[in-house]
């Protein structure tokens, strides 16, 4: 029977609303991989809808994990011990002492433009038009007129230098320099590239120090924080690309499909129940179109 054809029949006994549910579900099945549509299948038996309940891992489809970050609620309550020797008016309370009730707005700065010709790091320093840059992202940051609480930067030069000229606008924010947000290959990308092909071990090496500055920097707020709180990552464009992929459950793999200016502005917006929203990606609007490098 033709697709159009079943769909005519179950237009008899469903309403209009349910019958377009029953068209996307039957006509297109999520992803499982690479970011990309699945291929149809020929032959073999028709695919199943996985139930709710079933939903693959973060990343894979249209599914979203509420406990990406390993701080929902509900995880963390011992709930043996709520079955066994606790009531419900107990676990609401415990459960309420667990929730976080601040927003948390995360803004990843991509390092301004530096001098490719140096063989070492700290060659590698900032040019003058990377200074200027760094001038107008520090500039733009404290034009926004909020309460930052701290910058935490990448070990690297270009990234250091970077922190301290924007510093500059923010006045007794603290700093902090850390080695997990250092430039890398966080995971190999799919589709691959032609002129970037770093060797296996180095995505093995660098790929797991890069998911655990995930894992430490990108979460919902403690339950102990009253208030929203502000906080800027100055680091490096392969760093930021696969955070804004893990944050948003999109394939991480997919994370080379973007493109990043240099001293680029990506805001992430993390809520207390955990939703993660993207209000901005790579804004450079606030640069003169002549100091706009991407290098």
């Amino acid at each position: 029977m033709s697709f159009r054809r079943a769909l005519a029949l179950a237009a008899c006994g469903l309403a209009g609303g349910s019958v377009l549910f029953s068209a996307v579900v039957v006509g297109k099945q999520p992803a499982r991989g690479g970011g990309g549509d699945a291929e149809p299948r020929t032959g073999g038996s028709a695919a199943t809808v996985p139930p709710a309940s079933a939903a693959p891992p973060a990343g894979t489809g249209g599914y979203w994990d509420s406990n990406w970050d390993r701080r929902e609620p509900l995880a963390l309550i011992n709930l043996k011990k709520k079955n066994e020797e606790t009531g419900e008016e107990e676990l609401a309370s415990r459960l309420d002492h667990c929730k976080a009730k601040a927003t948390r707005h995360i803004f990843l700065i991509r390092h301004s433009q530096y001098n490719l010709d140096g063989r070492a790091d700290k060659d590698r320093t900032l040019t003058p038009l990377g200074r200027e840059q760094a001038e107008l992202t520090g500039h733009r940051l404290a034009s926004l007129g909020l309460k930052f609480d701290q910058i935490i930067h990448s070990s690297m030069t270009r990234a250091t230098e970077t922190t301290e000229i924007i510093s500059k606008h923010l006045p007794g924010v603290k700093k902090i320099s850390t080695d997990l947000l250092r430039e890398g290959a966080p995971i190999e990308p799919d589709p691959p590239v032609s002129h970037w092909k770093p060797e296996a071990v180095q995505y093995y090496e660098d790929g797991a120090r890069i998911e655990a500055a995930f894992r430490n920097f990108i979460h919902r707020a403690d339950a102990k924080q009253e208030e929203d709180s502000y906080e800027i990552f100055v680091c490096h464009a392969n760093v930021i690309r696969y955070i804004v992929c893990r944050a948003l459950q999109f394939p991480p793999e997919g994370w080379l499909r973007m493109s990043l200016n240099n001293g680029s502005i990506t805001h992430l917006v993390i809520r207390p129940n955990g939703r993660v929203a993207l209000r901005t990606l790579g804004d450079t609007g606030f640069m003169p179109p002549d100091k706009i490098t991407r290098t």
